[in-house]
């Protein structure tokens, strides 16, 4: 089963994740993504592809600035 077939539940609130647009900040500038949270706590899931895909590239272009 892939990350995306997973139905996610948050560990505290017990309640499933929903995909929710979440503003990242990141060496003083802030950008935003679509990722599973809890619509009760906020807690967000980062699954490994968005970690090591997009966040990475994201990362590396903003410190080699």
């Amino acid at each position: 089963m892939s990350e995306q077939e997973r139905t996610w539940k948050c560990a505290r609130c017990g309640v499933p994740l929903k995909n929710t647009r979440v503003i990242f900040h990141y060496m003083g500038r802030d950008f935003g993504h679509e990722v599973p949270a809890c619509p009760r706590c906020g807690q967000v899931l980062i699954v490994r592809g968005l970690a090591k895909g997009r966040m990475a590239q994201v990362e590396e272009l903003m410190e080699d600035k």
